[in-house]
């Protein structure tokens, strides 16, 4: 179903991107954004699964500036000091060059909605204040999000967070809500990474069967 693919930034960057196309017709796009380990097995699964919904989706590596081609399967400690080593050479306002290039790739298919996860989150919540061409907009637990609290989103925006996720505090996210009281707000029993069905020391099933449906209908109202 999914096909590696190559995007083009409005600077010249070539990047990396995953892309996944539904039988038939799409009924809209969704631009992907990845968790702090590219675009790995888990983030691919993620875009298949938008396809078989009916979208076509694109997951641009955002991490190809830094390092080109990386993706990783390793959820150790050992491996997260390594990335943090990495996001020290992270340009947020370059990343978003190429998350519009996602955008545009999605926009074969309609109108663009755009997710992402951890990492994915706050670039998720960055995006839909900061950029054009989106339509909704369904991050999750974005734990640089209430470093953006002054962000206002353009398109209609929902936020997802776990409620014993120790990296976002509840008074973050409670003050997230107050300022920003027409974004919808979830917050679910789950730690940080509560999707993640590759890491089952963080998946909730439940939790994330709750958020997808969410994100999905959300989705589904604003993009078709």
């Amino acid at each position: 179903m999914g096909e590696r693919i190559k995007l083009t930034a409005s600077d010249g960057f070539t990047l990396n991107a995953y892309r996944s196309a539904p039988d038939g017709q799409p009924r809209g796009g969704v631009v992907v954004i990845q968790e702090v380990w590219g675009l790995n097995a888990w983030v691919r699964s993620v875009v298949d699964r938008f396809a078989r919904h009916g979208y076509l989706a694109v997951a641009p590596a955002v991490f190809d500036r830094i390092e080109f081609g990386y993706e990783s399967e390793d959820y150790s400690a050992a491996q997260f000091t390594v990335i943090g080593e990495m996001m020290k050479k992270f340009d947020p306002a370059a990343a978003l060059k190429d998350v519009e290039a996602a955008i545009k790739g999605a926009s074969e298919g309609g109108k663009v909605g755009i997710t992402g996860y951890c990492f994915g989150g706050a670039t998720t919540w960055r995006a839909a204040s900061l950029l054009t061409g989106l339509s909704a907009a369904s991050g999750y637990y974005g734990g640089g999000v209430p470093n953006y609290i002054d962000l206002n989103p353009k398109v209609p925006t929902e936020m997802h967070f776990g409620d014993k996720d120790t990296g976002i505090p509840l008074e973050q996210i409670e003050a997230l809500r107050a300022r920003h009281p027409v974004v919808h707000i979830y917050t679910y029993d789950g730690g940080h990474g509560f999707c993640n069905s590759d890491r089952p020391d963080k998946f909730n099933e439940a939790a994330c069967k709750k958020a997808s449906a969410r994100t999905l209908e959300f989705f589904h109202k604003h993009l078709s």
